[in-house]
């Protein structure tokens, strides 16, 4: 079996070449070709809690396993495995994998349901997973301008910096105007509000995939011609910006989505993460290992 550390996978995936793959993944989801089994979590009186999630697609399947804790940190892991033979391929670490997959997923989605011509980018949040969703959309709409905020001012200007963006003094001023938004923060309550969202605009919520948490308020949920998620089960798990806004009627899986750029009206991206998005890129990722003779054997 093959062992891929961080500084093994990172070079191995483009973000252009992570948003092809999930768009073959979920073309092969929508002709009932894969897989995605919903996120399961093992809590801990200690506050640790174990977490997997398994996808099968094309010639391999697998699952990301990882583990967190609020004071501690978290850990990622992925072992992919031969769909045909079910011989076990590859084991990676996995934390890179998944910043490059959830960016890859906006950006796939924005490439459906955004304007062809989106040039303003507003992200709320400047941490985790904020770096690969711009990247993503970038590689997607012709983006000319990038307007930041986070909680942490400091942090946000040095993001700003680093991603060749502008610092806004509020979410407000980040929102309003903007063709594409991100929400990619660990808030519990609303980040934006529903007035601050240009008709038109693509709107990503990344940051929760918890029941009890949202970034996006009920009224933008509910006013959006459309909710597209990655997956409805795990979406009605853990999907909270859906969830407490009670509002389903208006939401569709991402595998069933075609182009469908709407002028006049708000799309909204809910992205949940599944184990399909991370069997794509790893088999990916595990192809050019093989290739470029990158990793060990054990």
């Amino acid at each position: 079996m093959l062992h891929l550390t961080e500084s093994d996978v990172r070079p191995l995936l483009p973000m252009t070449e992570a948003i092809e793959r999930l768009r073959f993944a979920f073309e092969s989801l929508a002709r009932g070709e894969a897989q995605s089994q919903p996120r399961r979590r093992l809590t801990l009186p200690s506050g640790s809690v174990l977490h997997s999630m398994a996808g099968a697609c094309g010639k391999y399947f697998g699952t990301k396993y990882y583990s967190t804790n609020r004071k501690h940190g978290a850990y990622f892991f992925f072992t992919l495995f031969d769909a045909e033979s079910a011989a076990p391929l590859a084991m990676m670490e996995a934390n890179y994998l998944g910043q490059i997959r959830t960016g890859a997923a906006t950006g796939y989605a924005a490439s459906l349901l955004a304007n062809p011509k989106a040039a303003t980018l507003a992200i709320v949040g400047s941490g985790f997973q904020a770096r690969t969703q711009v990247e993503a959309i970038r590689a997607v709409c012709p983006i000319r301008e990038v307007r930041t905020w986070s909680r942490d001012a400091e942090k946000c200007s040095r993001f700003a910096a680093e991603i060749g963006g502008e610092a806004a003094p509020t979410a407000q001023e980040a929102v309003r105007g903007a063709d594409i938004v991100v929400t990619a923060t660990n808030a519990k309550d609303p980040v934006i509000e529903a007035d601050w969202v240009k008709r038109g605009s693509f709107v990503a919520a990344v940051g929760s995939n918890a029941a009890t948490r949202r970034e996006l308020p009920a009224e933008l949920v509910r006013g959006a011609a459309i909710v597209v998620t990655d997956s409805m089960e795990q979406a009605r798990i853990e999907a909270g910006d859906l969830i407490l806004a009670d509002c389903w009627s208006n939401a569709v899986e991402l595998k069933d989505v075609r182009r469908s750029y709407r002028p006049e009206e708000i799309v909204i991206f809910k992205s949940v993460g599944i184990g399909l998005e991370d069997v794509a890129v790893a088999g990916w990722v595990y192809e050019k290992a093989v290739e470029r003779g990158v990793g060990r054997y054990s």
